[in-house]
């Protein structure tokens, strides 16, 4: 019934192993090596599977000596990472963590995280992403929810945590405080619990944005093998000899991949615990950068800088700046890329679906709305309510198929599928070259004056206009029409936004169903730790004259 966007043929099972071995090829995941190490290599990955401490336990084989990490603390190389994340697995079962075991995770981006999460592959111990922005009564709902058996936690977050359990065995895995015990190193070996493979591997739990509501808890599927890292791999050029400067959270989905990725192909990772626009651009000059993940955000954050700042900087090493999370504006897109040459990226999907789509340079060159296309092993389809697959420029629900499909929220619900393929919830339809556009969610259509229509046209049109930093657009009840558009608009520094010329460019680009009938100047939009926009969180509407 689906096919890959554009109704193009599903490859044959002979055809996608070739294509898979090619793509890892070219990313040197395969390639040539000392035999011993290889089949050292081999043999760690069958035996702890493709797991993080299976990627880790695998390169420590292969590359022992090669740099895999490098944060504010310095390198840490594969052979460091492995074996400080043994040394935590003996620390965490003997404060009772076993297989089964949910281990929750509340860090910023650093070694220390990575080597948690090999620390509970090791040991079969599920993982519990937790994020950093969230408050006090979130985190001990979260936890609560979750099932949450131990904590490993910065430092910093130790006031956040507070209403766990006192039972809950915690662990620091930035700072020291006297409270709880440091992640320690010995570069003893270590012999005993975490030393053989658990009898089933560790599952990895992501929260959700928690945008249109509390977060729910999507468990994430194992890996099946090198296949999964070759479809993103088929349309992010990236590769074996990358340094990979992983500014989105690792906590998030997006962040988890570049790690993921990362360490699939041996790469050298950069993380830095917070974020800036201008330390960005400083850690890619000089730590010779190739690629970035980041989220639509923090290159909107970025782009706001001065040009003076800007320039400031050598980032010609950029190859791949990939990212992912939330829409981005084709004013951004383009701007950024006029910026930095064309080097991105942008990945559609959600903590649901994994990935859906992907957009290359020249795919957003010719469409900055596009959400791109297909990768390897993915399918998308366009369908009706009831179930049927539409043809191309036809707008439906959009449904996703590929091999890392989540495995349900941890509250037992999980989301529609058709034939294998699963709902996004979000429409868009496929343009006659096989790029898909997404229209917006489902629940964020409005019907007014009986037309149906989305906010992210309008988005799109508000935040083309000059003085438009970024625009946040949702539907509000409405007497006479049922609902109507209310825009939420920031501008640049020092711009002043006339309401009238906004309604004005909606009308004359989208026609007069989608003009916002109210216009509300704010200083910024309210954003979750990923950097997406909480409508929900958004005030109250008042017409602007």
């Amino acid at each position: 019934m689906a096919a890959d966007a554009g109704s193009a043929p599903v490859p044959s099972p002979l055809r996608q192993t070739f294509e898979t071995v090619r793509v890892l090829v070219r990313a040197g995941v395969l390639s040539p090596g000392r035999p011993d190490r290889i089949v050292r290599q081999l043999k760690a990955l069958r035996a702890w599977g493709p797991t993080i401490a299976g990627g880790y336990a695998a390169a420590n084989e292969r590359t022992p000596g090669a740099v895999a990490i490098i944060d504010e603390d310095g390198d840490s190389t594969f052979a460091d990472m492995n074996q400080r994340g043994k040394q935590l697995a003996q620390d965490l079962w003997r404060h009772g963590v076993r297989e089964g075991t949910r281990v929750g995770l509340l860090c910023r981006n650093h070694s220390g995280f990575v080597q948690a999460m090999i620390a509970c592959g090791r040991l079969g111990a599920d993982v519990v992403l937790l994020n950093t922005g969230l408050a006090t009564a979130q985190i001990t709902a979260a936890a609560a929810d979750n099932e949450v058996g131990a904590l490993i936690a910065d430092a910093e977050f130790e006031e956040v945590h507070s209403g766990l359990p006192p039972e809950v065995p915690r662990f620091a895995a930035w700072g020291d405080p006297s409270s709880a015990p440091k992640v320690p190193w010995r570069p003893a070996e270590v012999q005993g619990e975490g030393s053989a493979p658990p009898a089933r591997p560790g599952r990895l739990v992501v929260l959700t944005s928690g945008t249109t509501g509390a977060p729910k808890g999507a468990r994430r599927p194992t890996p099946k093998g090198p296949q999964d890292a070759a479809s993103v791999l088929s349309r992010i050029p990236l590769r074996s000899s990358d340094r990979i400067l992983v500014s989105a959270p690792i906590f998030h989905t997006w962040g988890l991949a570049g790690v993921q990725l990362g360490m699939s192909m041996r790469a050298t990772l950069v993380t830095r615990r917070l974020f800036g626009p201008e330390d960005v651009l400083r850690t890619v000059q000089e730590q010779r950068c190739t690629a970035l993940f980041a989220v639509p955000v923090m290159l909107r954050r970025i782009m706001d800088l001065p040009r003076s700042v800007r320039e400031k900087y050598d980032t010609s090493s950029l190859r791949v700046v990939a990212c992912s999370g939330s829409a981005m504006s084709p004013k951004l897109i383009t701007d950024f890329m006029d910026t930095f040459g064309d080097v991105l990226y942008n990945l559609y999907g959600s903590t649901e679906v994994s990935w859906a789509t992907i957009a290359g340079p020249q795919d957003m060159r010719r469409a900055p709305t596009t959400a791109g296309r297909p990768p390897l092993g993915t399918r998308v389809a366009i369908l009706d309510p009831d179930g049927n697959e539409l043809p191309a420029g036809s707008e439906g629900s959009i449904f996703v198929g590929n091999h890392m499909l989540f495995d349900g929220y941890t509250n037992g619900r999980s989301k529609k599928t058709v034939l294998g393929l699963m709902e996004t919830g979000d429409r868009g339809h496929v343009d006659g070259h096989g790029l898909l556009h997404v229209a917006g969610r489902d629940d964020d259509m409005i019907v007014s004056g009986g037309e149906n229509v989305f906010p992210r046209p309008v988005e799109e049109a508000v935040v083309a206009m000059p003085g438009v930093r970024e625009v946040a657009v949702k539907g509000v009840p409405d007497e006479e029409f049922g609902q109507r558009f209310a825009a939420y608009v920031v501008p640049h520094d020092g711009a002043v936004v006339d309401p009238n010329a906004v309604r004005l460019q909606v009308r004359t680009e989208l026609g007069r169903y989608s003009v916002p009938r109210d216009v509300v100047v704010l200083p910024e939009l309210p954003r979750n730790a990923t950097g997406k926009v909480v409508k929900r969180q958004l005030p109250d509407s008042t017409p602007e004259e």
